[in-house]
């Protein structure tokens, strides 16, 4: 592959060139794995509970390894989320749709806005699906349309994943809509009707749609140094089954495996659809996108292989949501959760609190770069505020939601997965990102304060 350079900017490239530049040098230096942040996260509460509470060093210990396992359920919840979108996201009907969508696009420019509404579109029905969608058709795109600038190109596909949590699969939306969640007792069931489907939700998505595609455009010919798609190698992406020998070998390469499971799953989807009128809950909606998974991949071997590298992008998850689950012990078991609930009644009013939400949600993320991760942190203090304030409840937590979402797009967290499949760095899109971020944060704060 081309040296993709430190994304150092360019004479004469002007005002986007320098926030690249700059922002590259802030990410290299600054900004630490996320394992860590969540580290230091923990003993920042673990601090701050001895000294803006009463409990002492014991209590906050036993309050910290109590709650540490008290999110498994939710963890595992969100780590399917990711697998069975890229496992979905690699089935060979896609890779060909993605292809076909690909031969659209002749120029550059219509080749940014492209691989903008594609990933926007998939990330709004699942936040994996549209990670793993959107790098896979960049990969393609800057085949088709070789003068493309690579590195804008990746930015814009990841620039559509700021929709996911406004969309079918966010973590907090659905985590609201689902029985038995840890929010329960405080706010109820939030029905994805009051959330996802609300109006003043779909407007939001439905001005984004049109926004980011025009902004990435827009940016064409700014920036860093330019990479064009005929200097990246994708190398060979031929798939190669081989022949099975052994009884065993053929049931793993057996079509009629997978559509008898395949064919269960899809029974029961229908069965639920009857019973509740597919009421959008987590768990089927990772039921439904694992199912269509095993009959899009045409045999148990396809699918394990996918597998095998969808898991690849979970670890994170899986080691970093006690932790998580560890300072919400400790925020509601010291009353941290509750005095800080009182200071944002004290500052807030039912009308500023979903702006309030959003932007501290915006900050938090930066430093709980997992939505079910922050909702468990800020879901404890931000509901009760709305329940005290008479504020709605829905819209703050959707406040919560696109604070989380928004502020992805300059901590690279999730980029992972996407830069993997596309051979980039962070630095190499960061640039790009930082612009979307300004101009999508205005149009969400604009919808969560005036649209009804």
């Amino acid at each position: 592959m081309a040296d993709h350079g430190a994304g150092a900017a360019a004479p004469g490239k002007g005002i986007f060139g320098h926030i690249t530049s700059a922002l590259d040098g802030l990410v290299r230096r600054y900004l630490p794995d996320p394992f860590v942040i969540v580290l230091l996260l923990t003993v920042a509460v673990f601090v701050a509970g001895l000294a803006f509470t009463d409990a002492g060093p014991v209590a906050l210990t036993q309050y910290w390894g109590e709650g540490f396992w008290d999110l498994l359920t939710f963890a595992m919840q969100m780590m399917l989320v990711l697998v069975t979108g890229f496992i979905l996201a690699s089935t060979p009907i896609f890779k060909r749709l993605l292809g076909k969508i690909a031969a659209l696009a002749s120029t550059p420019g219509q080749a940014i806005i492209l691989v903008t509404v594609v990933a926007l579109t998939a990330s709004w029905i699942n936040w994996g699906f549209g990670l793993v969608i959107g790098a896979l058709f960049a990969r393609r795109l800057a085949q088709e349309v070789p003068d493309v600038d690579y590195r804008l190109l990746i930015a814009s596909a990841y620039s559509g994943f700021v929709i996911w949590h406004g969309g079918l699969s966010g973590s907090v939306p659905l985590t609201a809509a689902t029985e038995g969640n840890f929010l329960e007792e405080t706010i109820g069931i939030i029905p994805a009707s009051e959330t996802i489907f609300a109006p003043f939700n779909l407007i939001i998505v439905a001005v984004l749609f049109v926004v980011i595609p025009l902004t990435n455009r827009m940016m064409m010919g700014h920036g860093g140094k330019t990479v064009l798609g005929r200097e990246v190698d994708f190398g060979d992406e031929t798939e190669v089954q081989p022949t099975p020998e052994t009884p065993a070998e053929r049931l793993e390469h057996s079509a009629v495996v997978s559509i008898a499971a395949g064919i269960l799953g899809l029974a029961y989807i229908a069965y639920y659809a009857w019973e509740t009128g597919y009421k959008l809950n987590l768990n089927i909606l990772n039921f439904t996108f694992l199912f269509l998974g095993i009959l899009l991949h045409g045999t148990p071997r396809r699918f394990l292989d996918c597998l095998a590298d969808a898991v690849k992008g979970v670890g994170g998850i899986l080691v970093q949501f006690p932790f998580y689950a560890g300072v919400m012990g400790i925020m509601v078991g010291s009353g941290m959760a509750e005095a800080l609930t009182e200071w944002f009644v004290s500052i807030a009013s039912a009308t500023t609190l979903p702006v309030i939400a959003f932007f501290s949600a915006g900050f938090v993320n930066v430093l709980v770069p997992s939505g079910g991760g922050q909702w468990a942190v800020q879901g404890p203090v931000m509901m009760p505020a709305a329940i005290e304030l008479g504020a709605d409840k829905a819209r703050v937590a959707m406040a919560v939601a696109w604070g989380d979402a928004w502020t992805n797009l300059i901590q690279p967290f999730w980029a992972l997965p996407a830069l993997a499949i596309a051979g980039l760095n962070a630095r190499d899109i960061m640039g790009f990102c930082l612009i979307v971020l300004i101009v999508t944060g205005f149009v969400i704060t604009m919808g969560l304060t005036f649209l009804p």
